[in-house]
């Protein structure tokens, strides 16, 4: 009988940090959807719309916290 040598394959992260992965890309994908719009449909007329506190403090904001989660995602180690 010959013995076979089956090495299980191990993800690069644990659960965990896929999760908390998932969590710092709804963050960033937020950020991006309150940065979109804002543009006028007539190129005559300034929109005041692109220059709300959604797009200028929000949106940034959440593109921050979201690469910040990412960055502790990669770094938190699973088996704690």
């Amino acid at each position: 009988m010959q013995e076979e040598n089956i090495q299980e394959k191990e993800f690069l992260f644990g659960k965990k940090n896929y999760i908390i992965m998932l969590i710092g890309i709804v963050f960033i994908a937020l950020g991006f959807i309150f940065m979109a719009g804002g543009g006028s449909d007539n190129p005559e007329v300034f929109n005041e719309e692109i220059y709300n506190w959604q797009r200028i403090r929000l949106a940034p904001t959440l593109v921050i916290i979201g690469l910040a989660i990412e960055f502790y995602a990669i770094f938190v180690n699973p088996r704690k």
